[in-house]
């Protein structure tokens, strides 16, 4: 992502006017607007399947996945994002009188690309660790087979447990699913030598 030049810092009353009218969707904190780049195969693909084999087990419960195109705003610190997906259980609070900014996201998901997976990892979750409603967090690797989730505990602090490999089955804790990493990675073709962590160059 990268910041929208701009002579002034936005209110964000002008920020949402900009983005309802934009065809590209961008993130905004402390007055500043920052593109979101687009997707790629992999990506898509991992985020739709997961998307679909979610939705499949929350039907009929209390519980639905919501799409990247819905805004979620973190009240504390004014981040305005649009994760990967969303899982929301129960009815949806909103801010304002429009029902495209949701406050209460019960997991957020993203799907990590070599652009965002240091933000991701970071600050983004930083900032959604600021979400009172929030139970858990996951990231999802697009170019491996391989999940990191991150649960709230009862005294606020967060439990880390992956699972790597197409045979690993994520167990979700904030909501009542649990998903194959085969299943969401099927038609994603894996590069011979990964990246490694950041920072860090791949195997040789």
């Amino acid at each position: 992502m990268s910041a929208v030049p701009n002579p002034r810092k936005l209110t964000e009353e002008e920020y949402l006017a900009r983005d309802r009218a934009a065809t590209v969707k961008s993130e905004f904190l402390d007055g500043v607007i920052y593109a979101m780049a687009g997707a790629s195969y992999a990506h898509n693909v991992v985020n739709d399947d997961l998307a679909r084999h979610l939705g499949n087990q929350l039907a009929g419960g209390p519980c639905r996945t919501l799409s990247r195109d819905m805004r979620v705003k973190v009240r504390a610190t004014g981040l305005n994002t649009y994760p990967d997906l969303i899982v929301l259980c129960g009815p949806p609070e909103f801010d304002g009188d429009r029902t495209d900014t949701l406050l209460n996201p019960t997991v957020l998901i993203e799907v990590l690309s070599d652009s965002t997976a240091s933000y991701d990892r970071g600050t983004k979750f930083r900032h959604y660790k600021r979400i009172p409603s929030l139970r858990e967090y996951v990231m999802v690797a697009q170019d491996e087979p391989a999940v990191d989730r991150y649960v709230r505990q009862a005294d606020g602090t967060w439990a880390h447990s992956d699972f790597v490999g197409l045979d690993a089955v994520v167990e979700f804790a904030g909501v009542p699913a649990r998903v194959r990493l085969a299943d969401i990675y099927a038609g994603v073709t894996f590069p011979e030598n990964p990246p490694g962590p950041p920072g860090q160059p791949p195997p040789a």
